[in-house]
């Protein structure tokens, strides 16, 4: 059964930082994609940033370019988002997924940007 556990969400000034975390089990970690999405109440599931299975290639929605970065730990199942220069608009809720449309996301973790 796959499972994904986001954590790592909060509150956070505009220009402040936070790193959210994806504990993933149930599958073979290392052998999959991971996404990154982020949904606004009343809004759909935005792609955010994939990582593919070496951590050696990274994408990004041209909103988070040069502010977010997707990293992974295959040896602890762990995908991560570390979110810099944050801004209002990035107030929302974020999930990890294994799968590109976001159908395996976990139940995410709220992050709120204000001032």
């Amino acid at each position: 059964q796959v499972q994904l556990v986001e954590s790592g969400g909060g509150s956070a000034q505009p220009g402040g930082s936070l790193r959210l975390s994806c504990a993933a089990s149930g599958f073979i970690f290392s052998e999959s994609l991971m996404y990154w999405f982020r949904q606004t109440p009343g809004g759909g599931l935005d792609w955010v940033s994939t990582i593919n299975t070496s951590g050696k290639r990274t994408f990004y929605t041209d909103a988070v370019k040069g502010r977010f970065t997707v990293s992974r730990d295959n040896a602890n199942h762990t995908l991560y988002l570390t979110m810099n220069d944050l801004q209002p608009d990035d107030t929302a809720r974020y999930f990890c997924a294994r799968d590109e449309a976001g159908a395996t996301a976990g139940r995410g973790t709220q992050v709120t940007v204000s001032s």
